[in-house]
């Protein structure tokens, strides 16, 4: 069963909320019938921690103030500034260090699951490293 479009007309105001603050690599990934415990897995690149965390709360302010006061469950990686997810149950947003990204390849774990097109309107933010290497992804509008 695919991701829900509530949950991804909510990613969409993370998504723009990410670019917004000039987060890089925007993607999404429809991870509902592989995992069952989510349905979206967003993530965004940043060159350096403070960057991250800004993200972060960018987000966060974003998804409290324009879809109803939404709050993640839960926050791991405000200590660090490396990597830091925000759970909100339907969907989990990943905010990463360019360096870390790279290195733990999450992209590559969801890489059969079809891609959410997250209609933003720097489009240059949201190249994932599939649509740069030239290989085929499907979008769900």
């Amino acid at each position: 069963m695919p991701a829900l479009q509530d949950s991804i007309n909510t990613v969409r105001v993370a998504a723009e909320a990410a670019d917004r603050v000039k987060a890089t690599d925007i993607v999404a990934f429809d991870v509902a019938d592989l995992l069952g415990i989510t349905d979206i897995m967003m993530i965004a690149g940043a060159s350096n921690e403070r960057q991250v965390l800004a993200v972060a709360e960018e987000i966060e302010k974003d998804l409290y103030l324009k879809c109803g006061g939404r709050q993640p469950r839960s926050r791991e990686g405000l200590t660090e500034g490396q990597w830091v997810l925000l759970d909100y149950g339907d969907f989990v947003i990943h905010i990463m260090h360019e360096e870390s990204r790279e290195f733990y390849g999450l992209e590559r774990l969801w890489k059969d699951c079809e891609s959410i097109d997250l209609q933003l309107a720097h489009p240059e933010h949201s190249l994932s490293d599939a649509v740069r290497d030239n290989e085929p992804m499907t979008a769900i509008d």
